[in-house]
């Protein structure tokens, strides 16, 4: 018995420790620039207000990086992941051409 639970508490904090990981890296990612060739050609801007309607005429009031169904961020966080820019955080009040309304 104390064999089981010795490798449980081993396990748990291996597991607490590598979630504790994970979160860091996700705030240690570079903000996406707009001029990134990626995000230029998407149309991406870190403020989803300042869309060229005539350019892009998809968007529409109120889509924002917070509510597309490819943001990675928790909800209230100001920027979070994006698997359309790897290795970057979108802004959460941003907006590209790539956006999906969560259901």
């Amino acid at each position: 018995m104390k064999s089981s639970r010795r490798t449980f508490i081993l396990q748990t904090a291996g597991v607490a420790t590598a979630l504790g990981l994970s979160r860091t890296a996700f705030a240690d990612i570079p903000a996406l620039s707009e001029s990134d060739p990626t995000a230029s050609a998407l149309g991406y801007k870190a403020d989803a207000t300042k869309v060229d309607k005539a350019k892009f005429p998809k968007y529409a009031a109120g889509e924002q990086c917070a509510n597309c169904v490819l943001y990675q961020g928790k909800p209230g966080d100001a920027s979070g992941p994006c698997p359309i820019y790897a290795g970057k955080a979108v802004s959460s009040k941003g907006w590209c051409s790539s956006y999906s309304k969560k259901p």
